[in-house]
């Protein structure tokens, strides 16, 4: 098959699906922070020619995930503190107003889709109590619902693209963290209290939970080290 070839199961190219898979992978912590990306090693792994993949690690490397070292090639960006803290920050201020404008237009549909995935977070935070050392992909697929339900119905595309970027590359550090300090708070209580602020339609008060939300998420990952670590498990 051609590198330039379309993947007839979904009609895109085959450098879109090295970057998706890739992007995926670096966010997922299976390709770790600071390493060398081969283009052999990684043909064998994804199947993928190395036309495709050099394309892909361009892309990646424009969305900050790669670093291009010159005719060295390609490095997963390593983690930093200062970056999560910078990524958190614009992250925050995106999603208060998406947030904002979604309790002031949202309809009934957008209601229902704010309760079921209430529902599914408080049923994977309540397993999550149980076991904070073990946070399943579940929960986090939960989250990411939850707070894409949340801000769902704010009417712009543009809003809701730079705001699902930010939230992608959150995740890498959150599941990159060495802190797991999860067990330390109550999630369950911290999401229901969003919600419900957002049900009341008190903007106000949902915005201000957010952004505590997210203020002790990064509290919590890197109260002082400016550099952060990988492990295996994800963190909130």
């Amino acid at each position: 098959m051609p590198e330039r070839a379309l993947d007839t199961s979904s009609g895109e190219t085959l450098a879109d699906s090295a970057y998706a898979r890739l992007r995926r992978d670096i966010i997922a912590g299976v390709r770790a922070p600071g390493e060398r990306l081969r283009i052999e090693r990684l043909k064998a792994i994804y199947g993928i020619g190395p036309t495709p993949l050099r394309e892909a690690m361009q892309k990646l490397a424009q969305d900050g995930l790669v670093i291009s070292e010159g005719n060295r090639g390609f490095t997963v960006a390593p983690l930093d503190a200062a970056e999560f803290h910078d990524l958190n920050l614009a992250r925050t201020v995106i999603e208060k107003e998406a947030l904002r404008l979604s309790i002031e237009r949202g309809d009934n549909l957008w209601e229902a889709r704010v309760v079921a995935a209430a529902h599914i977070m408080g049923k994977e935070d309540a397993i999550l109590s149980e076991a904070p050392d073990a946070l399943p992909d579940t929960w986090e697929g939960a989250n990411a619902e939850l707070h894409a339900a949340l801000v769902s119905a704010c009417g712009s595309n543009w809003i809701l693209k730079i705001r699902t970027d930010l939230h992608d590359l959150c995740e890498r550090y959150r599941r990159a963290s060495v802190y797991q300090k999860i067990g330390t708070r109550d999630l369950q209580a911290e999401h229901s209290a969003i919600v419900e602020a957002a049900l009341a339609r008190d903007a106000d008060k949902a915005c201000a939970l957010i952004g505590a939300h997210f203020a002790l998420t990064e509290k919590l990952l890197a109260p002082e080290d400016t550099t952060l670590k990988q492990v295996d498990q994800p963190t909130a």
